[in-house]
Order: C-alpha cells, then sequence, then structure tokens
C-alpha cells in the first residue's frame, strides 16, 4: 500500500471534510482537480468541489465522515465512509428538520504528483432522502429472470 496515497485520502476526509479545511483542499487536489458524482454523472472542478463543501457543513452541523476501509496503491486508492450530521438547513431539496441523519458511501481516486487529480464518488443518496423524508417509501428493486 502506497503511503503517500493513503495519506492523501486520509488528509482529504480527516481534514479537509471533517475540518472543512478549504486550504488542505487547495494543497492537495491538482489545479484541474475533478470530481464525477453518481448517479447523477456530473464532474466538479475545484471551485465547484470547495462550494459544495461550504454547502455540506452550512447544511450539516457536525458533519462527520469516516473511513471505514481504505486501499490504496502509488496511483490509486479506494476508500468506504459512514457520514453524519445534524440536518440544520437546506440539504437535497429538504428543509432542516433537526434530525440526525447517517449514510454510506464509497469513493476512487487517482493520484499523482503527490496531489488528488481525479475522484469519482458514490452515495447512498436515496438513504438521506428517506431520513429526510420519513414517509418517503423505499425504490423497489427488483431482478427479472431472463
Amino acid at each position: 500500500m502506497s503511503a503517500a496515497s493513503r495519506d492523501l485520502v486520509e488528509r482529504f476526509y480527516n481534514v479537509v471534510w471533517n475540518k472543512a479545511d478549504e486550504a488542505e483542499a487547495r494543497r492537495i487536489s491538482r489545479r484541474g482537480f475533478s470530481v464525477s458524482r453518481f448517479p447523477r454523472p456530473r464532474v466538479v472542478r475545484a471551485c465547484g468541489f470547495i462550494a459544495y463543501l461550504r454547502s455540506v457543513h452550512a447544511a450539516l452541523e457536525n458533519f462527520t465522515c469516516t473511513i471505514e476501509e481504505l486501499i490504496a496503491t502509488q496511483d490509486r486508492a479506494a476508500a468506504r465512509m459512514s457520514f453524519s450530521g445534524t440536518h440544520r438547513a437546506k440539504f437535497f431539496g429538504f428543509e432542516a428538520t433537526g434530525r440526525e441523519i447517517c449514510w454510506n458511501g464509497a469513493a476512487f481516486f487517482r493520484i499523482g504528483g503527490a496531489t488528488i487529480i481525479e475522484l469519482w464518488v458514490l452515495g447512498d443518496i436515496e438513504a438521506v432522502r428517506r431520513q429526510l423524508e420519513p414517509e418517503r417509501r423505499a425504490a423497489a428493486f427488483s431482478v427479472r429472470p431472463a
């Protein structure tokens, strides 16, 4: 496992996300850094990422990311995380509920020159929506035989 890649990912979550440290975000991400989010295939550049970081921290008091598992090589890393916070402002279109919410996610990093070049993330947004709107029914899932 690459210590440098592991260190970058740990700083990305423990310093950038948990402490909302924008200066650290700029230090560890390449100028052309991009984030792709699933399920909405959208690319966000560095300035858009900082705006998103601010919006999450504004919406979720005591926002915390916990790295559950981290695998890294010299130029790649993958992490499985859990997230939590208290919903205090508009988030995913929902006005503040005061509820403590939590969800899980995963991220895949491309690393080069001691910086994060690219990030692809997947978060359980449906779990967030169900917690912010408890009367919301979970989407049905079925597998049909071929």
